[in-house]
């Protein structure tokens, strides 16, 4: 994730690609993260590490779906 985080640089469609390679990349430490678990092989610096960049991705995830969200006045 060496991306830069500053999203009001970057136009919608660099947005939208970035925003499926994170989830890509979400989706793929949930999968690692429950490997390791059921495997009884991660130790829990490791996994620990892993969830917490899981999370930081989630974060970015829900920053560019804001972003992307138009707004909506009612």
């Amino acid at each position: 994730m060496n991306a830069p985080t500053d999203l009001s640089m970057k136009t919608d469609e660099v947005l939208r690609v970035e925003l499926e390679v994170f989830r890509r990349e979400h989706r793929d430490l949930d999968e690692a993260i429950q490997a390791l678990v059921e495997k009884g092989m991660g130790d829990q610096l490791t996994l620990q590490r892993l969830k917490k960049r899981k999370l930081r991705l989630k974060d970015l995830i829900a920053q560019i779906e804001d972003r992307l969200t138009p707004d909506i006045i009612a």
